[in-house]
C-alpha cells in the first residue's frame, strides 16, 4: 500500500508555482550508444503562476511549450533547475508526495478522442482515477462521477456513464477529459493546446467552460496554445516561448497592445485580419525557420531572423531579462 502523504496543498502560499531556470534536454545517441549531443526542448526557464489565474504559454510550434508542460505534469525529468509547487521542490517529493501532486495538477490534453482510452466507458474512465487515489467507496466514486459530469455540462450524467469515446462528438470527449481532470479536485490544471482539434463553433464553449471552472473553483490554469487571437479573451498574463527559451512576459492586454519583443510582434502581426478591408495589408512577418534545439545559434536565439538584431551584441551574447516597462519583461538587448 502506498504510504499516505503529510504533505497538503490546501492552503498552499502564493506564488503556487515558481520555476527556476528549468532545463529539460533529451540525449540523442547515434547507433544507439554513441553520445551525439542533447536535444535543448526547455532552456533555462523562470517563472512563476500564481494561485486562481491563468497564464496563457504562445509560440509557434517546436518552441518548448508542450515539453514545458510534461516537465511540470512530472512526466519529463527535468535535466537541471527547480520546479517548487506549494513551497515543495518537485525533485525532493517522496512516492506519496508524488502520488499526491499529481492528484493536484490536472492534465487536458489536445486530442480529446486520442486522450481517452477507447475500449472503456465514459464512467469507467473517471472512476479509474479515483481508484488509483485510493478512493475505495463506490457510492463516493459515483458521486464524484456525477458531480464532475454535471459540472463540464454531459447531462444527464446518467445517459454518458454507459458510453464509449467513440460514440460521442470531439466537443464532448473533450468535456470528458476535462471532466477527468477535474475530479481530483486540483490546484492547477494545465491545458495543452485543448481546442486546436475543434471545430470553431465548439472551442468557444471550451474555452468558456475552462474560464468558468477556473474561477468557481480558483484555480491555476496555464494555457498553452499558438492562438493569440482567443487568448486576449481568455487569460490574465501572457508568456512567449522562442526556442525554448522564455523571451517575453507581461499582462495580456500590456502584451498585445506594446509587445516589446521583436519575435512578439511578429507573432501578433501574424494573426489573420478579420477585416476584409486590410486583407490585404503588408504584414512584417520575418522569414526564416526557429533554430535547431540541438545546435541552436549563439547569442539571442532569434537573431538570425530578427530585423533588429544588433551586430557583435545579438549574434554574441545571450540578452538577460528587462523590464522596459513596469510589469513587463523582454529578453531582447534593444531594452539594455
Amino acid at each position: 500500500m502506498t504510504p499516505k502523504s503529510t504533505w497538503t496543498t490546501d492552503s498552499c502560499p502564493d506564488p503556487l508555482l515558481k520555476v527556476r531556470d528549468l532545463r529539460t534536454w533529451f540525449e540523442l545517441r547515434r547507433w544507439g550508444f554513441l553520445p551525439a549531443g542533447f536535444v535543448r526542448a526547455v532552456d533555462e526557464v523562470s517563472f512563476e503562476l500564481r494561485r486562481g489565474e491563468a497564464v496563457a504559454f504562445v509560440g509557434e510550434s517546436g518552441s518548448g511549450k508542450s515539453s514545458l508542460a510534461r516537465t511540470l505534469l512530472g512526466l519529463y525529468r527535468p535535466t537541471g533547475g527547480e520546479v517548487i509547487f506549494a513551497g515543495r521542490n518537485l525533485q525532493s517529493l517522496n512516492r506519496a508526495e508524488q502520488l499526491h501532486y499529481r492528484a493536484r495538477v490536472g492534465y487536458v490534453q489536445q486530442d480529446p478522442y486520442g486522450a481517452l482510452p477507447p475500449f472503456m466507458s465514459v464512467g469507467r474512465i473517471l472512476a479509474e482515477p479515483l481508484i488509483v487515489h485510493g478512493i475505495t467507496s463506490r457510492t463516493e466514486r459515483r458521486r464524484r462521477i456525477g458531480e464532475a459530469l454535471e459540472e463540464v455540462r454531459l447531462t444527464p450524467a446518467e445517459d454518458f456513464l454507459p458510453k464509449f469515446p467513440h460514440m460521442l462528438s470531439g466537443g464532448q470527449q473533450q468535456r470528458v477529459v476535462i471532466a477527468r481532470a477535474l475530479i481530483l479536485r486540483p490546484a492547477m490544471i494545465i491545458a495543452d493546446e485543448p481546442v486546436s482539434m475543434l471545430d470553431a463553433s465548439v472551442r468557444v464553449e471550451i474555452l468558456n467552460l475552462l474560464h468558468t471552472i477556473r474561477t468557481s473553483h480558483n484555480l491555476t490554469l496555464a494555457f498553452i496554445t499558438h492562438d493569440l487571437a482567443t487568448v486576449r479573451h481568455f487569460a490574465e498574463r501572457i508568456f512567449v516561448m522562442y526556442a525554448a527559451k522564455m523571451v517575453e512576459k507581461a499582462e495580456v492586454n500590456e502584451l498585445v497592445d506594446q509587445p516589446q519583443h521583436p519575435y512578439s510582434q511578429a507573432l501578433l502581426a501574424a494573426i489573420a485580419e478579420p477585416d476584409p478591408a486590410n486583407a490585404d495589408r503588408v504584414r512584417a512577418v520575418p522569414g526564416g525557420e526557429p533554430p535547431s534545439l540541438i545546435s541552436p545559434p549563439p547569442g539571442c536565439r532569434f537573431h538570425p531572423r530578427c530585423p533588429h538584431a544588433i551586430p557583435e551584441l545579438c549574434d554574441r551574447e545571450m540578452p538577460p531579462e528587462f523590464e522596459p516597462r513596469p510589469g513587463h519583461f523582454a529578453a531582447c538587448w534593444l531594452h539594455r
